[in-house]
């Protein structure tokens, strides 16, 4: 066997197991000789080469026979020491170790990264309404292992909204599931900390081994990675040979992968060929089923507590932008009433909670709508309220009337009277109209997040 004759077997294992795994695995070997029907590779780590002889070892002994060579075994050495004994390229992978009982998902080898789990994000304790129910269906979809059905899997939404949560509880289900997957949960800045971290140390053959080894990647936050040129290569070239393994992987982020500033547009397309996934700001049901699990779980750490009739509910309706600040009001109201041996009565959750009400109590305006609306969709303020009835100004005027309805205290009539002098049934006609089209327009539905995101900041 020749140098050349390994150089042809390369070209064909170019074409048949795709540029990415070619680059990661392949390229690294150094082809030494060919001696009692066994082919020498120097490999940069022992880990190259087992990696390589459990996933690619019949590849390469199929692609060196279509050239001419007979070869029945592959060894893999690290410089001058074997990295293992001769084996068959044909040898089965063979399966991880299972971890023990109370191990963290995110730490399923003591050689992955990651960051620990939080035992209460399981699927038992997120509550599900129609603002998240389609992100929920998908999360356990992945949760339950087997075939990958998209890849990725893409998550996004505001702050406090259940992104971080269903993440975890992802990674909690797989490790019941199947205790022998090999499951990384990180953020965005962890990943790039790695990174510099392998740069630094001039490990990234490390970096890719380790990552590129695990059979399900979760990235929390990937907006952090916009702007920084180094780790979104690197951040693509690992998304690639995962999912040329068929391996899982879930990504979460604060808005939709086309709206992310600075990323390249290269990883943009990768994240939107897989499921996105949009948890919409929650509605008063939502609110007020959190508020009531959250109660039943407070009742075990302060009995006897009494809560009145209508606190849930005008917390609910009060505090909407932001799950976790509604989850730290109830929090605080219940450890005051402890402490003062009172009634959680509506006069003391706003005496108590007065701070947070403020907070909470930012009037959007219909003015303010109609001159976002107006900026957004790149139309003049009095094609808003005048008469014309083209659809680029149109639809447009629709969805200014929908989110006056949404996140304003005006009636029909009132917010009608702000377009121009309409009529009330006119704004019921838009509200109707828009959000029968967020239902089955994307586009849609991503203005309206994004517009609702930038008037309630």
């Amino acid at each position: 066997m020749t140098n050349e004759s390994w150089g042809r077997a390369c070209e064909d294992l170019l074409k048949s197991i795709g540029s990415n795994n070619f680059t990661t695995w392949i390229k690294p070997l150094k082809f030494k000789e060919l001696n009692n029907g066994v082919a020498h590779f120097d490999v940069p780590t022992s880990f190259v080469g087992d990696w390589v002889s459990r996933n690619f070892g019949d590849a390469i002994l199929h692609h060196l026979a279509v050239n001419g060579e007979t070869v029945d075994r592959l060894q893999f050495n690290v410089g001058s020491q074997s990295a293992k004994s001769p084996v068959p390229a044909t040898k089965p992978a063979q399966a991880e170790p299972a971890m023990p009982a109370n191990a963290a998902p995110a730490r399923a080898e003591g050689d992955l990264p990651g960051a620990p789990i939080d035992a209460r994000f399981t699927f038992d304790s997120f509550v599900v309404g129609k603002p998240n129910e389609l992100a929920h269906a998908a999360a356990r979809r992945v949760a339950e292992g087997g075939p990958v059905t998209f890849n990725p899997l893409f998550l996004y939404g505001g702050v406090g909204l259940g992104k971080t949560h269903l993440m975890h509880a992802i990674a909690w289900e797989l490790q019941n599931r199947s205790p022998h997957l090999r499951v990384v949960y990180l953020s965005a800045e962890q990943f790039m900390y790695r990174f510099v971290q392998a740069l630094r140390e001039r490990d990234t053959m490390g970096f890719k081994e380790l990552f590129r080894s695990v059979d399900v990647l979760m990235v929390d936050d990937v907006q952090f990675i916009a702007g920084k040129d180094s780790t979104q290569d690197e951040f693509f070239h690992t998304f690639n040979a995962l999912v040329d393994q068929n391996k899982q992987i879930i990504i979460s982020a604060d808005r939709a992968p086309g709206e992310i500033k600075d990323l390249e547009e290269r990883i943009k397309s990768r994240l939107q060929c897989g499921l996105v996934v949009d948890l919409h700001p929650t509605d008063y049901e939502l609110r007020l089923g959190i508020l009531q699990q959250k109660v039943e779980h407070y009742r075990q750490q302060y009995p006897g507590l009494v809560i009145a009739p209508g606190v849930l509910e005008f917390l609910a309706h009060r505090i909407s932008t932001n799950v976790r600040v509604l989850e730290g009001a109830l929090t605080r109201l219940f450890a005051f009433a402890s402490l003062v041996g009172k009634e959680i009565t509506l006069d003391l959750a706003q005496d108590c909670l007065a701070d947070i009400l403020r907070a909470s109590d930012r009037k959007v305006t219909v003015e303010e709508i109609q001159r976002k609306v107006s900026e957004h969709y790149n139309m003049r303020l009095s094609d808003m309220i005048g008469p014309r009835r083209h659809r680029m100004i149109a639809r447009p005027r629709q969805i200014a009337m929908y989110l006056a309805k949404q996140l304003t205290s005006r009636s029909l009539p009132e917010i009608g009277r702000r377009f121009g002098g309409r009529d009330h049934t006119t704004v019921m006609h838009a509200v109707k109209r828009v959000d029968e089209l967020r239902a089955v327009d994307n586009q849609i539905a991503e203005d309206l997040e994004m517009l609702r995101r930038t008037l309630e900041a």
